[in-house]
């Protein structure tokens, strides 16, 4: 265990110091840098041959057992041996699946559950579908009776607010007549008032004539 420990610990440190050398030699590469003799190509193909190296010894590394929980879970071993099943157990359990499928068969019969039955609710189940289809029209006739009884219910109040302002306006004009009527009526009256006034003017003129003749008389 202590071997392998120190060669996962060896390979690990190759990979990484490749890994190194590919990342250095690529940095090299594009940067067009040079150390004496060491340029970025061979510094890359310096890391590409370790890393291919590296792998290829890496395929004969020895693969890992895999640990045993159940030395830690012990119930792990339980659950093991319980998933295979011996071949008599094998057998007492499709005999009592046999029983159980035959003891349903039974109750089905016995409750008169056979083949004419399912095929007979099989045609109810289409019957219905196709009556629901069959529905389906009604229910958009009646959604677009209650839209068009709504826009009546909405076109029949906006018929009333418009009749109460009409309302208002005949009012207005009826008193608006009114008060024209009164407007003639005091413009005759006035008209009288002015006649008599004038005729009365006249009477007046004529006795301040009289007067005034008496007067150059004597």
């Amino acid at each position: 265990m202590a071997q392998s420990k120190s060669t996962k610990k060896l390979f690990n440190m190759a990979y990484g110091l490749g890994a190194s050398v590919v990342i250095i030699g690529a940095l090299f590469k594009i940067l067009h840098w040079e150390l004496g003799p060491l340029n970025g190509g061979i510094l890359l193909a310096i890391g590409l041959i370790t890393e291919a190296l590296i792998f290829a010894i890496s395929a004969f590394e020895p693969v890992d057992e895999d640990l045993d929980w159940s030395l830690v879970y012990p119930e792990l071993a339980g659950a093991e041996g319980k998933s295979a099943p011996k071949k008599g157990q094998a057998a007492e359990i499709k005999e009592a699946e046999a029983s159980l499928s035959k003891k349903l068969d039974d109750l089905l019969k016995e409750a008169g559950v056979d083949a004419s039955l399912m095929e007979s609710l099989g045609s109810s189940i289409k019957n219905f579908e196709g009556a629901a289809k069959g529905i389906a029209p009604t229910v958009d006739a009646m959604e677009s009776t209650k839209k068009y009884s709504n826009e009546m219910v909405q076109a029949a109040n906006q018929m009333e607010s418009l009749n109460s302002l009409y309302k208002v306006q005949l009012e207005s004009a009826s008193r608006q007549a009114s008060v024209n009527e009164e407007v003639v009526q005091n413009a005759s009256a006035l008209k009288d008032q002015m006649a008599s006034l004038s005729t009365n003017l006249s009477s007046l003129n004529g006795v301040y004539g009289g007067m005034l003749s008496a007067m150059s008389k004597n």
